[in-house]
């Protein structure tokens, strides 16, 4: 079994083949999937998704990217929409200064707002992270993030540091979790930490329609393909596929509390 963390099927790129789209995944040995949020629409198009079937769950946030969006009633929205029964995560939130769409300051505020908000409804926070690292981690210990990450949990979507800001983010207590940027030859430094992270801590995903693994790159990604990863990293790993699938899966279990739902 292999579950997907990070995708956002419930967007409008797969309005016109989302069934055909889950059912491929779900033929590839993808049984669950964590819709993610980054702004309240979406979050909400997650939810409602959610809850069309068993399999499926959400997680609602504002991305570094909209962050100048975040006011008291985008706030309040969000808290509310996090009180549902299939969200399983807050996010995704964090900081992103490769291209600035909402100013550091305003990035800065919405992700204070968003681990506050993660801390009051006792969820795993899902984090973007981009040329950001030494403030992000800041950040988190000010707002007291590694108490939060020990006890309710914290990932790192998407990961692209080295295997130094690896191991620091795992004695933050976070999870790291491994999209198909580490698929592409030249990722080399990215595969290394995949190679070498605790196994307890490793997470994959798509974050589809993005970063299509290669093989696919050029393509819209989606679920399916989430096995490539899984396949990269049992291959970097000289482990069998089902390990990294069994691994990755119990830890996606326990850190979103999947099973039982």
């Amino acid at each position: 079994m292999l579950i997907d963390t990070h995708t956002h099927i419930a967007d409008p790129e797969f309005d016109a083949d989302r069934e055909a789209v889950i059912e491929r995944a779900r033929a590839a040995g993808v049984r669950k999937m964590i819709l993610i949020g980054t702004d309240l629409p979406s979050s909400r198009r997650a939810v409602s998704l959610a809850e069309q079937h068993p399999f499926l769950w959400a997680a609602v946030g504002l991305h570094p990217h909209e962050a100048k969006a975040m006011d008291e009633t985008l706030s309040q929205a969000l808290e509310e929409l996090a009180g549902h029964p299939k969200v399983v995560g807050l996010g995704e939130t964090g900081l992103d200064y490769h291209y600035n769409h909402s100013s550091p300051e305003d990035q800065r505020r919405a992700f204070i707002e968003q681990i506050r908000l993660a801390k009051r409804k006792r969820l795993p926070l899902v984090i973007h992270t981009r040329e950001a690292w030494e403030e992000t981690f800041r950040i988190l210990e000010q707002e007291g993030g590694r108490s939060h990450a020990a006890d309710v949990g914290a990932v790192f979507h998407c990961f692209t540091g080295d295997s130094a800001i690896a191991a620091q983010a795992v004695r933050f207590g976070c999870y790291l979790s491994f999209s198909g940027i580490m698929t592409f030859p030249k990722a080399l430094a990215l595969q290394q930490a995949a190679a070498s992270v605790d196994l307890s801590r490793l997470l994959i995903e798509t974050d589809a329609p993005y970063l299509a693994p290669q093989g696919y790159r050029g393509k819209r990604n989606e679920p399916a393909y989430v096995r490539v990863v899984a396949e990269k990293i049992a291959a970097l790993r000289n482990c069998p596929l089902e390990k990294i699938a069994e691994v990755t899966s119990g830890n996606a279990e326990r850190l979103f509390q999947l099973s039982p739902r």
